[in-house]
């Protein structure tokens, strides 16, 4: 029993330090987006990860079974994408709004296991997707039956998210893990390339987010790429420890302090402190999240 509690306690203080390095990413995500486009960002963001994850590969090579290549393709392409529109949020909303979005992903996840996978949502599961997407209306506040840009961009982060983690369900079968993880670090990295090589030449104001041409980073702010590049990759390893030692549904429910970390970091670069309709939205996400946690970790034990 005291061992158990042990890793209990220990997942929560790795869960804990990894959503407070998120946050900071997305601190100096927002500071670089001042300076360069959310495609450029996103570059950055993901070379670096690439070049850990190579790293990694010096030490210990993959070793799997392949298959499901399309599979594979569609899991970076999500993450990518997904990534893409948070980071373009954090650029243009308060960075607690971008992270709440961003953590709809259990949800549309619940959903989209329920669509594809035929999992079972329950009532519980059914009452959790009620009320995180009530949240969701809180924090967008339509106008009408109308979403701005951001909103719709939060919305897929979320959803993009989810459908990359539901193709990560069935690729873990075939791939080592950081294959999983490369596919969506290297299509981040070329992606962003290909589209800042084409930017000169599109002029479309409503997909702004999807392009942008490249900014040669100013001498003062290549820390701010590194410590960007550094927090993430702590974040990622943080949280894996966390998984790996104690239940997810525990874990899965303290990672929902990241939105609280990111709003207080927000108030020091510039942000508003969220009114009533935001607070309201945020609650019902966070408990919507961590419904739909406990309802499927319940049904996997039993």
């Amino acid at each position: 029993m005291r061992e158990r509690m042990s890793r209990i306690d220990a997942g929560i203080r790795y869960m804990l330090f990894a959503s407070f390095m998120f946050a900071l990413m997305g601190v100096f995500a927002k500071l670089l987006s001042q300076t360069m486009p959310s495609l450029e960002v996103v570059f950055f963001r993901n070379i670096f990860g690439v070049i850990f994850i190579a790293a990694t590969l010096v030490k210990r090579p993959m070793k799997h079974t392949g298959g499901k290549g399309w599979l594979l393709f569609f899991r970076g392409m999500m993450g990518f994408l997904a990534l893409l529109a948070f980071f373009y949020n954090i650029a243009h909303i308060p960075l607690g709004d971008a992270m709440t979005y961003s953590k709809t992903s259990p949800i549309f996840t619940a959903l989209f296991a329920w669509i594809l996978l035929k999992e079972r949502l329950g009532t519980v599961g059914w009452t959790a997707l009620f009320l995180g997407f009530v949240g969701i209306l809180f924090i967008a506040r339509p106008t009408g039956l109308i979403l701005d840009k951001t909103a719709w961009l939060g919305i897929f982060s979320g959803a993009g998210a989810a459908l990359a983690y539901t193709a990560v369900r069935e690729l873990r079968n075939y791939y080592d893990t950081r294959a999983i993880v490369l596919s969506f670090m290297v299509i981040g990295t070329v992606g962003p390339l290909i589209l800042m090589a084409i930017s000169p030449y599109v002029d479309i104001p409503e997909l702004d987010m999807l392009f942008g041409e490249f900014v040669i980073p100013p001498a003062g702010i290549w820390h701010y790429i590194v410590l960007m590049g550094v927090f993430a990759t702590l974040a990622q390893f943080y949280m894996t420890k966390a998984y790996g030692v104690a239940r997810a549904g525990v874990v899965g429910a303290v990672s929902y302090s990241n939105i609280l970390f990111s709003i207080l970091l927000g108030l020091f670069i510039g942000d508003p402190l969220p009114d009533l309709s935001t607070w309201i939205g945020i609650a019902l996400i966070v408990v919507a999240g961590v419904a739909v946690a406990a309802a499927r970790e319940g049904r996997s034990g039993s």
